[in-house]
């Protein structure tokens, strides 16, 4: 069995205001270049297909054209799920149609339990999904977390093993011991808790979505992110983004990483006033890219932006250089507050504005919107 492991699509996302539907349908037909060359069975897609819940005209059509490219003109065999940000009602739509012509989509944790098989090779499907829906579905109230759930999730699966087969995961959470960047859901409320490695231990293969970076993970070979295929943030400047090719052998998984170039990078740089609008300076630069750029000067400069956009049309942040004992302080305050959980640091908030406790009715609401935020992110 040899497939192509993608995830994060995040389809009609923009950065800073700038639509990339174009960079999506580009680097699409790159990935799809690499499934032909290197002649998989099947396209594996982990979850967060569309970057809304309620994705834009535009972006379900753009999804809609991948979904005939794939499965339709080129027929391959499609393994998708759910992600946090996609809404698993409105995905769902057709799924059973889907299925007819080998496009299997689940969008809910019953689906998970039902192997898709493709030749020596059972596949489970697990969308994104909260505690409450797996307490829902097996009747027990002692789940109250991510890492309780997939235990139980994981021992059903395994029921359903055939130990003549080989047995591939594909799911949409955090794994423990992984790293994140900023253009991933931070919260850590409900299913997007993380998940101990060693439950995941008796898959062949675990293909994740959800951290965008392929190399989150380094220490198991058969757990991996693929990673999202285009940058969507200036934190992710630094990682190189691509696609996962996967070949399951008799007790042996190789999975080899392929990057793919972007139609426009995500770039930072650093300079003056005058190199920023110096032909010699910005004429090697890629003026097309989404850049982030980082102002020396520190006196006032009026139009600034304005000015620099002439030059540079996809500006998505610009601000000064900072001096060091300034971003000392800085990251000692950010990484105090990065240790607390929103529904802390709201509180917090809450107490040193009004001088009260939040109530026990606030401090629920609270809860359920957080959760609620997280999947319309």
């Amino acid at each position: 069995m040899k497939f192509l492991h993608t995830a994060d699509w995040h389809i009609g996302r923009k950065l800073n205001g700038f639509s990339l539907l174009e960079e999506q349908e580009d680097v699409f037909h790159k990935m799809m270049a690499i499934a032909k060359e290197e002649d998989v069975d099947a396209i594996v897609i982990a979850g967060d297909i569309y970057d809304r819940s309620i994705p834009s005209i535009e972006a379900v059509a753009l999804f809609n054209e991948m979904m005939i490219e794939m499965n339709i003109k080129e027929k391959y065999l499609v393994l998708a799920i759910s992600g946090n940000h996609d809404s698993s009602t409105r995905l769902e739509t057709g799924s059973y149609w889907l299925k007819t012509q080998g496009f299997h989509l689940h969008t809910r944790l019953e689906e998970a339990f039902i192997p898709v098989v493709l030749e020596d090779t059972q596949f489970f499907l697990l969308p994104y999904f909260e505690p409450f829906h797996a307490r829902q579905f097996f009747g027990d109230d002692r789940i109250k977390d991510i890492k309780t759930a997939m235990i139980r999730v994981v021992e059903k699966m395994t029921e359903m093993f055939d130990q003549d087969m080989n047995h591939v995961l594909v799911s949409h959470f955090f794994a423990a011991g992984s790293s994140r960047s900023d253009s991933e859901t931070s919260i850590e409320v409900g299913g997007l808790d993380s998940v101990p490695m060693d439950v995941l231990e008796v898959f062949d293969y675990v293909a994740l979505g959800h951290l965008h970076d392929s190399r989150a993970i380094t220490s198991h070979e058969s757990i991996q992110y693929s990673g999202a295929l285009l940058k969507y943030s200036l934190s992710e400047e630094k990682q190189e983004k691509g696609i996962r090719i996967v070949e399951l052998k008799k007790q042996s998984v190789n999975n080899t990483f392929i990057p793919l170039s972007p139609l426009r990078d995500v770039a930072h740089i650093t300079a003056s006033h005058k190199e920023l609008t110096t032909p010699s300076y910005y004429n090697q630069i890629n003026r097309e890219d989404y850049l982030g750029i980082s102002l020396t000067d520190t006196t006032v400069i009026t139009n600034l932006l304005v000015e620099l956009r002439q030059i540079y049309p996809r500006i998505i942040s610009l601000d000064r250089v900072t001096h060091e004992s300034k971003k000392v302080e800085i990251a000692q305050k950010e990484k105090a507050l990065v240790k607390l959980s929103p529904d802390v640091l709201l509180k917090k908030y809450f107490e040193e504005i009004t001088e009260e406790e939040l109530t026990e009715h606030q401090l629920t609401w609270i809860e359920e919107a957080i959760i609620q935020n997280r999947k319309e992110k």
